[in-house]
C-alpha cells in the first residue's frame, strides 16, 4: 500500500496501493471504552433489527415496507399510498436530521448507529477475529500458500458468513413482504415459492458480497454520507480528531525513550506507534485530519489512549473534538448555521407532527367509471356510475358504511348491498350510482360532495365530477 503522509494522504484512499489496486485491510482488534460502548449500541440495535419484522401491535407488523402492494407499517401504524405526503415528510425531516448531526458531530452515526459499520464491525470482522486471529494472524494467513489450514479456515470462514448474510436475507424480506407471509413460505418450502427463492438467493448474494468482499469500501467509495461530511463541516464540528498541537509540539513526533525527560525535548507526546492506524477498519492515518473514509468508530481513540497510559503520558490524544477546541482550547459552541438548520428541523417535526395528528382514519375516493357517459332516466332524473375504494387506517372495523350527498339533492345506490363494513388495517371497493334531477344541475359538469357516514357518524368527505347533458346548463 502506498504509504500516506501529511502532504500526500488525500491524493489517494487508504484502500488502493500504488497501482491503483484495491490494498485489503487487516485492522487490529480494538480493545477499549469507546469499543464497549460502541458494542451495547450495537447488540440493541440488532435485537431490534431481528425482531421489529416480528412484534405485532394490534395484529399489525412493528415496521413493514411492503413496497409491491404498497402498505406500510410504522410502529404498528399502517401506512397506505394516499399518505405518501406524509412519507415525503419524513424523508424531509430525515434529512435535515442528518445535516444538523453532521453539523454537530461529524460522521458519529456512521460508527455506532450505521448498519453497514454494526454488521461488518460487531458481526463480520469479530467472527473473522475467531477464526483466522487478529491483524498479524490475518496477514500471515493472507500471504500463506493454499495448505490445509488456509482451506479449512477459509472455508469455515466463507461458510459462516454465507450462513449469516442468508439469516440477514431473510430478516430483510421479513420487512418488505411480512413476517407472517416469510413464515409461511418457510413452511410450505421454497420450491412452492420459487420466485421468492429467487429474490433471497439475490439478497443473499449481495449481502455476502458487501461483507465478505467489499467491505470498508462501502463506506469510502458507495455511501455518499463521506463526501456530504466534506460540505457540512466545519471547525466548530465535533468529531473523531488528533490533537496535533499536543502530539508534535515543537519537535514533532518522535519514538518513546524512557530515558529521556520528553517535556524538555521539546517532542509531541505522538511516540508514532501506528496503533492508531492498524486498528483503524478503512485504513486511514488519522494523525493527517479529518478525511471522508473515517466513519468516527473510536478504535483509534482507545488504541492512543492504550499507548499514552503505558508510556505514563495524558489520555486523550484522539478524543472528540472539533479543529477550534484543538487550536483554540474553546469549548463546543451553538454557531448561527447550526442554529438556522435547527430551526428548520423543528418547523419540519412540527409539521410532520401536524399531519400525524390531521391523517384521516378513513381515505375515501369516488371517480367515475372510465368510458361511461350519463344515463336519462325517467321523470328527468340524470345518473352516474361511479367506483368507490375506501381504505380503513385504523385498527378497528368500521361497521354500516353508507353514502349521502351533500351538495345537492338526489339519491345514491350502492351495488349489491346498502351498507357494508370495512374491516381494521383494509379496503373496501365497489360500484355506485348517484342519481340527480337535471334541474339541480347547473352545467355539463358538476361537482357533488359526498359524506361517507359509519351509522351516524360522518367520516370522510369526498369530491366528485357529475355528468349531464349540455342541453341543461
Amino acid at each position: 500500500m502506498a504509504e500516506q503522509g501529511q502532504d500526500n494522504f488525500r491524493d489517494t484512499i487508504g484502500t488502493l496501493n500504488e497501482e491503483g489496486k484495491r490494498a485489503w485491510v487487516f485492522p487490529k482488534m480494538p480493545v477499549g471504552k469507546w469499543y464497549e460502548y460502541r458494542k451495547y449500541v450495537s447488540y440493541v440495535l440488532l435485537v431490534f433489527l431481528f425482531a421489529a419484522p416480528f412484534v405485532k401491535i394490534n395484529g399489525h407488523q412493528f415496521l413493514l415496507f411492503n413496497v409491491m402492494e404498497r402498505r406500510f407499517n410504522i410502529f404498528g401504524f399502517p401506512f397506505w399510498p394516499q399518505d405518501f405526503y406524509i412519507f415525503v415528510m419524513m424523508m424531509l425531516v430525515g434529512v435535515a436530521f442528518v445535516i444538523v448531526f453532521t453539523v454537530a458531530f461529524g460522521r458519529l452515526f456512521c460508527g455506532w448507529v450505521c448498519p453497514q459499520t454494526i454488521f461488518m464491525e460487531m458481526v463480520f470482522r469479530r467472527i473473522e477475529y475467531w477464526i483466522d486471529g487478529d491483524r498479524g494472524k490475518q496477514m500471515r494467513l493472507a500471504k500463506m500458500p493454499w495448505n490445509l489450514e488456509k482451506i479449512l479456515k477459509r472455508s469455515l470462514k466463507w461458510f459462516v458468513f454465507f450462513v449469516i448474510s442468508f439469516l440477514i436475507a431473510n430478516i430483510f424480506l421479513a420487512y418488505l413482504i411480512g413476517s407472517d407471509r416469510l413464515m409461511r413460505y418457510i413452511i410450505d418450502g421454497p420450491m412452492e415459492h420459487k420466485s421468492t427463492l429467487i429474490s433471497l438467493i439475490i439478497f443473499t448474494g449481495v449481502f455476502y458480497f458487501v461483507f465478505a468482499w467489499f467491505r470498508e469500501q462501502v463506506c469510502i467509495i458507495v455511501c455518499p454520507y463521506g463526501r456530504l461530511q466534506g460540505v457540512l463541516l466545519d471547525n466548530k464540528s465535533v468529531v473523531v480528531a488528533y490533537d496535533h498541537k499536543r502530539g508534535e509540539k515543537e519537535e514533532g513526533r518522535a519514538k518513546f525513550n524512557k530515558k529521556e525527560n520528553r517535556a524538555a525535548t521539546g517532542k509531541g507526546d505522538c511516540i508514532d506507534c501506528f496503533q492508531c492506524v492498524q486498528v483503524c477498519p478503512t485504513g486511514i492515518d488519522i494523525r493527517n485530519g479529518t478525511q471522508l473514509e473515517c466513519v468516527n468508530c473510536t478504535a483509534c481513540i482507545d488504541a492512543c489512549n492504550s499507548m499514552m497510559e503505558a508510556v505514563n503520558l495524558p489520555k486523550g490524544l484522539i478524543r472528540y473534538a472539533s479543529e477550534e477546541n484543538i487550536e483554540k482550547k474553546t469549548k463546543f459552541e451553538f454557531t448561527p448555521r447550526f442554529k438556522g438548520y435547527t430551526i428548520l428541523l423543528g418547523i419540519l417535526t412540527a409539521v410532520l407532527v401536524g399531519m400525524l395528528f390531521l391523517r384521516n382514519d378513513v381515505e375515501a375516493d369516488i371517480l367515475r367509471l372510465p368510458g361511461q357517459l350519463y344515463e336519462r332516466k325517467a321523470d328527468n332524473i340524470i345518473s352516474n356510475v361511479y367506483t368507490y375504494k375506501l381504505v380503513n387506517k385504523t385498527n378497528n372495523n368500521i361497521e354500516n358504511i353508507t353514502f349521502k350527498l351533500l351538495s345537492h339533492k338526489g339519491r345514491i345506490s350502492v351495488v349489491s348491498h346498502e351498507t357494508f363494513t370495512v374491516p381494521a388495517g383494509d379496503l373496501a371497493e365497489g360500484t355506485l350510482f348517484v342519481e340527480l334531477n337535471a334541474s339541480a344541475l347547473s352545467g355539463d359538469k358538476d361537482k357533488v360532495v359526498i359524506g361517507v357516514y359509519s351509522g351516524d357518524e360522518q367520516i370522510e368527505t369526498t369530491r366528485t365530477a357529475f355528468l349531464g347533458p349540455r342541453s341543461y346548463k
